[in-house]
C-alpha cells in the first residue's frame, strides 16, 4: 500500500506538488487567523447565575433564593457541582459542567431550569446568566482620568457606564464591560419617619407615588386641520425638583402631600464594596473588559484598543483613557518567543544537515519539510479550535527534531543507489527505488513516535487541559512528516538530488564521528554482561528520586487537602452542592 503510494507521487510529481502547494497555502491561511493566547484555558465550563435581594440579610437570601436554585440546577444535564453562596443583597449560583460540554448549551440548559423555579422565588426577584466568559477572559482594562479637576468621580463613573461600556460591548469578542470605582449616581429619598406618621402614610406608599410619577403616557389622535397630533403625557423625573413635586396623598383640608414635604431628596452615591486606585495618587474610575469564550483574546484587544481611539473624540474636554492592563503584551511576548525557538531549531537542523551530507540541495528536502509540516499542523489546529499559545506550539518545537529523521534517512538512502547505480539506471528510478526501500520502515516508525503522546489525551480536567494542546499538535506535526515522508519528499529528492555527490567516507566530519563511535560499539559488545549489570544499578539507584519525587506529591496532596477541609467550615448562609 505504502509503495503504491510512492510510486503514484512520483509518477504524477506535478499533481504530487500542487497538492502539496495548496496544502501550504491552506496552512499559511489557517496560521494568520488561529486564535493566539498565552496560556491554554484551564478553566471549568461553568454558568453563574447571580440573584439580586436588596436589602436582606445572608440568613433570607440563603433560605428564599440561593437554596432553592441550587436544588433545581441539579437536575440540569452534565452539570457535575452546583454551588450556592449568599452575601448581603447577593446569591451566587455556580454551575459546573463535565469536561467538554458546550458552554451555549450548558447556558441554554440552566435556562431552562431557571423558568420552573422562578415561582418558587420571592416577588420581583429575577435571576440573571453571567456573562459567556470564562477565568481568563479579563483581557484588558482602562482607567478615566480627569485632568482639568472640574469632575468629580461620579462624574467620571457616569461616562464609564453610559458611554465607554456600551460602545465597548459591540466590539466583536467581548462579552462584559464592568465598571470600576468611583460613586453611582443616584436620586435619595431619605423619609422622615415622624413626618410620615404625622400625615399617617405609610412608606410603601411613598415608594408607589414615585414609581406611578416616573413614567410617560400615551394617547390617541386628534385631528385639526386635517393634521393628526398625537397625544402624549410626558411625566418622566428629569430633576430634583420634579421629584419633589410628586404627590403622595391629599390631607383632609384637600391639601396635596408631597414627597418634598415628608422626606429630603437628594444627589448621593450608591453603596459600594470596594475602590479602584491608580499609582498611588488616589481613587480612579476604570472599565474591566471580559472577553467571550473561545475569541482570539489578541483579535478581541485590537478590537477594544481601535474603539477607545474613536471614543475618546466624544469625551469631554479633560477626560482621558488610559491602559492599566493589557494582555496583547504578554500574549506577544510569549509567541514571538516561541516562534524564535521554532526559527532557531530549523536553522539548527538545516546546519546540521549541511554538515553532515555537504550537500546543499540535498539538505533543502529535509528542510522544506519542517515548515511544510508546521503548516500542516496549524490546519488541523485551526479546524479543530486549538488556540496558539506556548504549549500548542511547544508541542512543534518537541517534534521539529524528529520531523526530520524520515527525511534525513531517505535522503542518505538516495545518495547510496546514487553512488552505486549512476549511469545504468533512470534518474527517477533511482529515486523511487531508494524510496520504496525504507520509506515504508520510516513511515512506520514516525506512525510509532506519533502515538507515543496518546496517553496524555487521556487527562482530565485542568491538567487535560493544559498539556493536550501540547499532545495534538505533537501528534499532527508527527503525523504531517509521517505523511510527507511517503509523498512529497520522495518528489523533492528526484528535483534536488542531483549532481555531484560527495560520498560518506569522504566526509571529514562524518568520519570523525564514525572514529569516536566504532571502538565505543565494539567494547560494549564485548562486554554485555558488564553494560548491562551497569544499566541494572543505574535504573536502581533512580528508584530512590522517584520514590522521594512521588511521596513528596502525596504529602503535599494531604496538606492541601487538609488545609481546604478547615477552610470549608463555613456558617450556613454559604451552601454548596
Amino acid at each position: 500500500m505504502l509503495n503504491r503510494i510512492i510510486e503514484a507521487c512520483v509518477h504524477n510529481r506535478l499533481m504530487t506538488v500542487l497538492v502539496t502547494t495548496v496544502a501550504i497555502v491552506a496552512g499559511f491561511y489557517a496560521m494568520r487567523n488561529t486564535p493566539l493566547a498565552a496560556i491554554p484555558d484551564l478553566s471549568d465550563v461553568q454558568v453563574i447565575i447571580l440573584t439580586e435581594y436588596p436589602g436582606q440579610a445572608p440568613q433570607v437570601v440563603e433560605d428564599q433564593v440561593t437554596y432553592p436554585l441550587t436544588t433545581a440546577m441539579l437536575g440540569v444535564p452534565f452539570a457535575s457541582v452546583v454551588r450556592g453562596y449568599s452575601f448581603f443583597g447577593l446569591s451566587f449560583i455556580y454551575v459546573i459542567f463535565e469536561d467538554g460540554t458546550d458552554i451555549y448549551w450548558a447556558r441554554s440548559r440552566v435556562l431552562e431550569n431557571l423558568t420552573f423555579v422562578t415561582d418558587r422565588l420571592p416577588r420581583d426577584v429575577s435571576p440573571k446568566l453571567g456573562p459567556d466568559a470564562t477565568g481568563v477572559g479579563w483581557i484588558y482594562e482602562y482607567v478615566l482620568e480627569d485632568t482639568t479637576g472640574h469632575r468629580d468621580l461620579a462624574d467620571l463613573r457616569s461616562i464609564q457606564d453610559w458611554y465607554l461600556r456600551y460602545e465597548l460591548t459591540s466590539v466583536p469578542g467581548v462579552a462584559e464591560v464592568a465598571g470600576i470605582g468611583g460613586f453611582v449616581k443616584q436620586y435619595q429619598v431619605t423619609v422622615d419617619p415622624n413626618k410620615l406618621l404625622a400625615y399617617d402614610i405609610p412608606l410603601q406608599r411613598v415608594r408607589r407615588a414615585i414609581q406611578r410619577s416616573n413614567n410617560d403616557v400615551g394617547g390617541r389622535l386628534i385631528e385639526i386641520a386635517e393634521t393628526e397630533f398625537m397625544v402624549r403625557g410626558r411625566g418622566y423625573i428629569r430633576s430634583l425638583e420634579d421629584l419633589r413635586q410628586v404627590p403622595v396623598e391629599v390631607d383632609a383640608g384637600g391639601t396635596p402631600v408631597r414627597v418634598g414635604d415628608i422626606a429630603s431628596v437628594q444627589l448621593g452615591p450608591e453603596l459600594r464594596r470596594g475602590i479602584a486606585e491608580w499609582n498611588g495618587e488616589g481613587e480612579i474610575v476604570g472599565g474591566v473588559v471580559v472577553m467571550r469564550s473561545g475569541e482570539n483574546a489578541l483579535a478581541v484587544i485590537e478590537g477594544v484598543e481601535k474603539k477607545l481611539h474613536e471614543l475618546k473624540a466624544g469625551l469631554p474636554a479633560g477626560v482621558v483613557v488610559h491602559t492599566a492592563y493589557d494582555r496583547s503584551g504578554l500574549i506577544e511576548r510569549a509567541i514571538d518567543n516561541l516562534g524564535d525557538k521554532l526559527v532557531e531549531e530549523c536553522l539548527i537542523v538545516a546546519a546540521v544537515c549541511i554538515l553532515f551530507l555537504l550537500h546543499f540541495r540535498s539538505a533543502m528536502v529535509a528542510i522544506v519539510t519542517l515548515p511544510v509540516g508546521i503548516l500542516i499542523s496549524f490546519l488541523v489546529m485551526y479546524n479543530q479550535g486549538i488556540n496558539a499559545n506556548i504549549m500548542s506550539l511547544g508541542g512543534m518545537a518537541i517534534a521539529i527534531g524528529v520531523m526530520v529523521d524520515a527525511a534525513i534517512v531517505m535522503i542518505e538512502n538516495v545518495h547510496k543507489h546514487v553512488e552505486r547505480d549512476r549511469g545504468t539506471k533512470d534518474h527517477w528510478q533511482i529515486i523511487l527505488d531508494a524510496s520504496k526501500e525504507v520509506g515504508p520502515a520510516l513511515f512506520y516508525s514516525l506512525l510509532i513516535v506519533t502515538l507515543s503522546f496518546l496517553p496524555v489525551l487521556t487527562l482530565e480536567a485542568q491538567e487535560g487541559r493544559l498539556f493536550t494542546p501540547l499532545a495534538y499538535t505533537k501528534t499532527y506535526a508527527m503525523a504531517a512528516a509521517a505523511l510527507l515522508a511517503i509523498t512529497i519528499v520522495p518528489v523533492l529528492m528526484g528535483f534536488f538530488v542531483r549532481g555531484r555527490i560527495l560520498p560518506e567516507s569522504r566526509n571529514p566530519l562524518s568520519r570523525l564521528v564514525i572514529w569516536l563511535y566504532r571502538p565505543l560499539i565494539e567494547w560494549v559488545l564485548r562486554h554485555k554482561a558488564a553494560v548491562v549489570l551497569l544499566c541494572g544499578l543505574i535504573l536502581f539507584i533512580s528508584v530512590f528520586p522517584f520514590h522521594s519525587l512521588v511521596v513528596s506529591r502525596y504529602s503535599w496532596r494531604g496538606s492541601f487537602r487538609s488545609n481546604g477541609s478547615a477552610r470549608s467550615s463555613c456558617p450556613r448562609s454559604t451552601r454548596g452542592t
